[in-house]
């Protein structure tokens, strides 16, 4: 990250080292505009921003801020009017390779059992789409596997339309991460979800994520599940979005619920909160 301003305004008490490490992900003034003529919009502008391999970043901010956009301009799905986007240390002038995504709505195919869902980046992926005829039985335990891990197993023949918004979540977090992608991309994927569902799924993809070692970019609209998940919060400004801070988050790793109920945490909760505030003013 290269603003002062984040520097400056950081919550007193938390502190992390966030640079000596490569950037998996890196964003250079990058600048977009939606539209044109008198439906021009300035999406986002002179937007810098830096994630680290196996680092997980969750991005908030007002609505309207760029976040989603920030989202497809990583993975490439389009190109900034300005400024440049690195993956991996490449520019990013296409859809990029290795990354799993999930969304609020988990989409998953209702025609298909909960298995043959998640088994469905390999159908797609290479090099895993050329393997898969030969291999099956091996990608099968691995999917298994996986659904093993988040509680959904048992669930393995079952349709969507048979498991609960939580299940549907699961499934769908296990779909993204079956190929074991370099990067994982979530926008708002608890966000249908009851508080206690929510939680625990927090605990889930914190899991997976110790576990496996990608780097992960997290846009949410809840504060409180920014702070639990990431290692950094970067708060966007108002349209057009830009960084106005970067908050480091240096609890213990493995956090539980208890982690929410500490005053450091409700403290770094709060400042966000004000900042998100100032910014919609």
């Amino acid at each position: 990250m290269r603003s002062a301003t984040a520097a400056e305004t950081r919550v007193p008490g938390v502190v992390a080292d966030v640079g000596g490490a490569r950037a998996h992900v890196d964003m250079r003034v990058v600048s977009l505009v939606y539209g044109e003529g008198e439906k021009r919009t300035l999406a986002i502008e002179g937007l810098d921003l830096e994630v680290r391999r196996g680092e997980f970043v969750a991005v908030v901010g007002p609505s309207g801020s760029g976040k989603s956009t920030l989202m497809k301009l990583v993975t490439g799905l389009i190109r900034p009017d300005a400024g440049e986007v690195h993956y991996n240390g490449e520019r990013v002038v296409g859809p990029v390779k290795h990354v799993g995504m999930a969304f609020q709505n988990a989409t998953l195919l209702p025609w298909r059992t909960t298995l043959d869902n998640v088994m469905l980046p390999f159908e797609i992926v290479e090099p895993h789409k050329r393997k898969l005829r030969q291999d099956r039985e091996r990608y099968v335990d691995i999917a298994r596997q996986l659904l093993a891990t988040v509680g959904l197993l048992e669930f393995a023949d079952k349709h969507p339309g048979e498991l609960s918004g939580g299940m549907q979540q699961r499934a769908n977090v296990c779909r993204a991460l079956v190929h074991r992608p370099q990067l994982l991309m979530l926008d708002e994927p608890f966000g249908a979800l009851d508080a206690f569902t929510r939680e625990e799924l927090w605990g889930v993809t914190q899991s997976l994520w110790m576990e496996q070692g990608f780097s992960t970019i997290l846009v949410t609209h809840d504060l409180r599940e920014a702070v639990f998940l990431a290692d950094r919060v970067i708060v966007l400004s108002s349209r057009p979005g830009r960084v106005i801070l970067e908050q480091p988050i240096d609890f213990p790793r493995p956090r539980d619920i208890s982690t929410v109920y500490k005053p450091e945490f409700g403290e770094i909760v709060k400042a966000l909160r004000a900042k998100i505030m100032e910014a919609r003013q």
